[in-house]
């Protein structure tokens, strides 16, 4: 009989954000797999741990999901102290859905031309704003500030779109976004893309070199994928991992 009322998809990021748009498109493909209504509801803030605590109180009876994400579910563990949830003890895992790389992104008339004039400026005495909204975020710019040697002050934000805001804005130097997110900024000639965290180029970017050209290892990678309270029924469980396979292979 399951699902037999609206179910509540739980993206704990802004709207217009990468889980965010990833999530509204596994709510389209549940709802018809499984011939219900699905809801998504934007719960940001704390790197994500607003929605994933809620999620987290939630009954297990599938009618409440979150769209989780490596931030959520891993780091935050070693980011934050007296987390208000246990990642492993308060959830089931369902499906995860995607990885990807990170995009360094910069104002499409920034002076930061490419990675290495990115670093030659980045290391006067003026320092760099580069803000994050995520934990995939933050590990970039840290990665990257690191082994570039840069002077930066880290800005941290509600989430990726309202970094990638100020961004453009000129308020950042530059920031890190998810490829969703990314992409189309770059493609709209809005931003240039000067890198991205994979040791390889993506196929649908070949032009934007991959970082570990420039620094040889450097790697972070994310996950996003969907989860349910601790105690959700196995059943539960397979239908809605079977209606998100579907879903998968139908796209």
């Amino acid at each position: 009989s399951y699902p037999s009322r609206v179910v509540r998809l739980i993206v704990p990021y802004p709207a217009g954000s990468g889980p965010d748009l990833l999530g509204r498109v596994v709510a389209q493909q549940l709802q018809s797999a499984m011939g219900q209504s699905v809801v998504v509801e934007n719960r940001s803030g704390a790197l994500g741990m607003v929605g994933t605590a809620e999620v987290a109180r939630a009954p297990g009876d599938g009618y409440t999901l979150l769209m989780t994400t490596n931030t959520t579910q891993a780091a935050n563990v070693a980011l934050v102290r007296n987390l208000a949830y246990d990642p492993v003890k308060d959830f089931v895992p369902i499906t995860r859905i995607t990885t990807g790389p990170m995009m360094l992104l910069v104002r499409a008339d920034s002076p930061y031309t490419s990675v290495a004039e990115l670093v030659r400026l980045g290391r006067g005495e003026k320092a760099l704003s580069v803000g994050y909204g995520s934990a995939a975020s933050q590990v970039s710019a840290a990665k990257v500030s690191t082994a570039g040697k840069l002077n930066v002050v880290y800005v941290p934000y509600k989430g990726i779109p309202p970094a990638v805001n100020d961004m453009l804005g000129g308020h950042l130097a530059f920031t890190f976004a998810d490829l969703p997110v990314a992409v189309p900024m770059v493609r709209s000639g809005r931003a240039r893309g000067l890198g991205v965290t994979s040791t390889e180029r993506i196929a649908s970017e070949p032009q934007i070199p991959a970082l570990a050209e420039t620094f040889p290892g450097l790697e972070v990678i994310g996950w996003q994928g969907v989860v349910a309270p601790a105690g959700t029924p196995p059943q539960v469980v397979a239908r809605l991992d079977e209606a998100l396979r579907q879903g998968l292979r139908d796209r």
